[in-house]
């Protein structure tokens, strides 16, 4: 599983740094995102499934913090 640490960026940097990360893993591969920019947990969730990766869970694990936790998409 890959971690990526988004605190502190802020959208749109959050999805272009979550997408950058997905390019850069294996199909089927996890990817776990944390975030403390809370448009980006609405957001960056609905543009990586638009590109037809899996969001597996949303979860809150602070005050201001989240994470998000995706699964790459198998390559056709």
């Amino acid at each position: 599983m890959k971690r990526v640490d988004l605190r502190g960026e802020v959208c749109p940097f959050t999805f272009v740094k979550t997408k950058v990360a997905l390019e850069d893993a294996e199909p089927g591969e996890i990817l776990e995102v944390i975030f403390d920019h809370e448009p980006a947990v609405r957001d960056v969730p609905r543009s990586v499934e638009a590109e037809g990766h899996e969001v597996l869970s949303v979860e809150k694990i602070d005050e201001d913090e989240w994470k998000v936790v995706i699964r790459k998409r198998a390559e056709e």
